[in-house]
């Protein structure tokens, strides 16, 4: 038997073996719908409070919101899930929520593809991770920089606002945006099989 039809099969098996490992990393059609379902509650819930606090209060009741209420919206919203869901950028605000080394990664990727004509609201990551013994579904999805954002995150901030945003966050990254830059992520986590831990 010549050699080229057993490297052809061969190479055929393993494509085969491959391609259902290369699905299941991606993460199940459920696991994305609820990460898809978790970041609408919660971007509902915090677009409703930044709202409200610039209509009432401006942008310093805005950034109140941001300080206080958006970590308590994402702790509410993970608590109930049973996921753990956050925002991340690689200019972070607030040293607490800056990236992981996974998160800084598809970050970097993100902005390769929007170099390329990609829209920041189409970005989107759903995988299966392994380590620490465990599989962990991780989903993150891009954040464009919207008008409202533009007051506490553009190139130019009135003066008086960003000394009380670097009273808050002494070490600030997150200004120089333009409307429709990536502002961060949203970045969502549940461990789907805890199993060699």
């Amino acid at each position: 038997m010549s050699p080229k039809p057993v490297f052809f099969a061969a190479l055929a098996i393993m494509l085969m073996l491959l391609a259902p490992a290369s699905a299941e990393n991606r993460g199940s059609p459920e696991l994305k719908g609820k990460a898809a379902e978790l970041i609408q509650d919660y971007a509902g819930k915090l677009k409703a409070a930044l709202g409200a606090a610039m209509q009432s209060q401006g942008p310093e009741g805005a950034l109140e919101v941001c300080n206080k209420q958006a970590p308590a919206i994402a702790a509410e919203v993970s608590q109930g899930s049973g996921w753990s869901v956050g925002r991340t950028s690689l200019k972070p605000r607030n040293t607490a929520s800056a990236p992981d080394a996974y998160e800084r990664n598809i970050m970097e990727a993100f902005d390769a593809r929007i170099a390329k004509g990609e829209k920041v609201g189409d970005l989107v990551s759903a995988e299966v991770v392994e380590g620490d013994g465990a599989k962990t579904f991780r989903f993150i999805k891009a954040i464009p920089t919207g008008e409202m954002c533009m007051t506490c995150h553009g190139e130019t901030v009135d003066p008086g606002l960003k000394q009380k945003i670097l009273a808050l966050y002494p070490d600030d990254q997150a200004t120089g945006f333009k409307e429709g830059d990536m502002r961060g992520v949203f970045t969502l986590k549940k461990i789907i099989d805890a199993g060699a831990r």
